[in-house]
C-alpha cells in the first residue's frame, strides 16, 4: 500500500518527495541517502542491493545531477536514472536503483532473516510456515533459512527442526501475472516445523 501514496515516495512513476520509509520516525530517507552519499556507496548499493547491472552508471548520474541541484522528488530522481541507464524490456531503469534505496533505508534484509528465525522458533510443532518474497535477495535468504532449519549437524547432535515442504517455491501463473502485475516476481516458499 506504500507503493501507492505518492507522497511516501517509493515510486518512480507518481511524483513525491524522495521518502521511502515504512517507518516515518526512522531517520535516514532516500533523499538522504541520494543527496549525502558517495558515489562509492551509491554504486555499491546498487550493485549489492538492487543487482543493478548499471550500478556504476546509475551512482555516476546522480553524484553528477546533484552538483547542479539537490534531487529532492521521485520523479527528479527517475529521470536522473532514466538518461544514464538503457532500458531493457519492460523494466523502466529506475526499478532496480529505487528499490536498493528502499531496501538500505528499511534495512529489508536484516528484517527479513531476524523475523523468519524468530517465527520458527515460535512455531508449533507441526505447525507451518509460509513466505511470499518479491525479489532474489530476499528469497535467498528464506531459502537459506529453510534450509540450514533443516539440516541435522553430526557431532554437535542438532536434529533439524524444520521439513521443507516445496522443494521449489512457488511461482504465480501466467494468468495471475496478467490481472496482478505485482505479483510477477513472487516466490512462496513452505515448510513445517517437525
Amino acid at each position: 500500500m506504500q507503493f501507492d501514496e505518492d507522497f511516501r515516495g517509493f515510486s518512480f512513476q507518481k511524483e513525491g518527495v524522495l521518502d521511502m520509509r515504512m517507518d516515518p520516525t526512522s531517520d535516514i530517507t532516500a533523499k538522504d541517502v541520494v543527496n549525502d552519499f558517495s558515489e562509492e556507496e551509491l554504486g555499491t548499493m546498487f550493485r549489492d542491493l538492487g543487482e543493478e547491472r548499471f550500478w556504476r552508471r546509475g551512482a555516476r548520474a546522480i553524484v553528477d545531477a546533484r552538483k547542479k541541484k539537490e534531487i529532492e522528488t521521485t520523479t527528479e530522481l527517475s529521470s536522473v536514472i532514466e538518461k544514464a541507464i538503457p532500458r531493457k524490456g519492460a523494466i523502466h531503469p529506475a526499478t532496480r536503483i529505487f528499490q536498493a534505496i528502499r531496501i538500505y533505508i528499511n534495512k529489508e534484509l536484516e528484517s527479513i532473516e531476524g523475523s523468519l528465525k524468530k517465527a520458527i522458533d515460535v512455531l508449533a510443532p507441526g505447525g507451518k510456515i509460509g513466505v511470499l518474497s518479491f525479489h532474489s535477495l530476499e528469497d535467498r535468504i528464506v531459502k537459506n533459512v529453510f534450509r540450514d532449519a533443516a539440516k541435522s549437524i553430526k557431532g554437535i547432535d542438532k536434529a533439524p527442526i524444520l521439513e521443507i515442504i516445496t522443494k521449489k517455491p512457488r511461482i504465480p501463473t501466467f494468468s495471475e501475472r496478467r490481472i496482478n502485475r505485482r505479483s510477477r516476481s513472487a516466490k512462496l516458499r513452505f515448510a513445517e516445523k517437525i
